[in-house]
């Protein structure tokens, strides 16, 4: 039926192989819209093969800040969307011998842009939430594995993620996303 844009990220030029923006197509008329999130074949016509085993979704509040997540032996490709209200979402690429080790980037999601983000094995992951409310939904390449989770601080100031957090805003964060370290402090070259 429909097919869908892929555009790949890059930080400062260095491009992040792997991570991809994606907007599918968008039926709209008098009576709303309609589109398909996910196409196998479509994907893979587009060089996206990945396979997807578990959805999930959330919903927050304005300023919750989840991440930055990533899982330590079972790592999950991701593909996110907002499907109600907006939200910032980032990768960094965790993956030591990359080019692009260190890196990050962000883009916004939103029940209006319908954009989809795809981030893949080997990256941290998080978000925050610009609207009132933010449902989030994401499809993951591998099943949640309790105990498997790691996580950046989300103000490293070695990846120094450009957050969009207007002033006045206050950050709603979990006990455990306000622990985390750095990535220096938790990935070491051998």
């Amino acid at each position: 039926m429909g097919k869908i844009k892929v555009s790949e990220c890059e930080n400062n030029g260095v491009r992040i192989e792997g991570l991809y923006v994606i907007e599918p197509t968008v039926f709209k008329d008098e009576r709303g819209y309609f589109m398909e999130t996910y196409n196998e074949n479509d994907f893979k016509e587009a060089g996206l093969s990945m396979t997807f085993v578990q959805d999930n979704q959330s919903c927050s509040v304005k300023g919750v800040l989840r991440g930055l997540h990533y899982q330590k032996q079972y790592p999950q490709g991701k593909l996110v969307r907002a499907i109600r209200g907006r939200v910032f979402d980032v990768a960094v690429d965790l993956r030591l011998h990359s080019e692009s080790y260190g890196k990050w980037f962000g883009v916004e999601l939103s029940e209006d842009n319908k954009k989809m983000f795809y981030i893949p094995e080997g990256f941290a992951h998080g978000f925050l939430v610009l609207s009132d409310i933010a449902e989030f939904a994401y499809k993951c390449t591998d099943f949640y594995h309790p105990g498997d989770e790691g996580g950046l601080i989300y103000n490293d100031s070695t990846i120094n993620v450009d957050w969009p957090i207007p002033e006045g805003m206050e950050l709603i964060m979990s006990d455990k996303d306000k622990k985390w370290g750095s990535l220096k402090d938790t990935f070491k070259f051998e």
